[in-house]
């Protein structure tokens, strides 16, 4: 459990993509190379993570960042063309930002909660709260306006 405030203050919660461990790390320290603490390997969070229905509020809520959740599904044209922009919005914001992938024909229970009839759809989530949303294609100036 983590006892400096500071640190508190930008941890999230992320699943490994190599053992499904969920891991804390402290988004201020991304350049120590945090590391899973069940498989050991390297935690990338230059690049978007996945989330399930399973995880959503939990990782959402105790995020010490900003989060921006990219509802997509697999055969979505519009969604992959998109992909590109959202991997650079996430190694740009990388330490200050969460990005999470939920795919929203394996995840349909948050997809409905947050009442998503389009995708892709953007979210952006502050204090677990969501923020500002983004429907359809959009650029990296879409997704920086997110944040304000």
């Amino acid at each position: 459990m983590t006892t400096n405030p500071a640190a508190a203050a930008t941890t999230v919660l992320v699943r490994c993509p190599f053992c499904d461990t969920m891991n804390r790390v402290n988004m201020a320290r991304l350049a120590d190379g945090p590391r899973c603490a069940d498989c050991k390997r390297p935690i990338l969070l230059d690049r978007p993570q996945r989330i399930t229905d399973g995880d959503f509020d939990r990782v959402i809520t105790e995020a010490g960042v900003p989060v921006l959740v990219d509802f997509w599904a697999q055969w979505c044209g519009p969604c992959r063309a998109m992909a590109p922009a959202i991997d650079e919005f996430a190694a740009a914001q990388a330490g200050r930002v969460l990005v999470l992938k939920l795919d929203t024909d394996a995840n349909p229970q948050t997809q409905m909660r947050f009442n998503v009839r389009g995708i892709p759809t953007m979210i952006l989530f502050r204090d677990g709260k969501e923020h500002r949303r983004h429907v359809g294609l959009g650029d990296a100036r879409v997704l920086e306006n997110l944040l304000h």
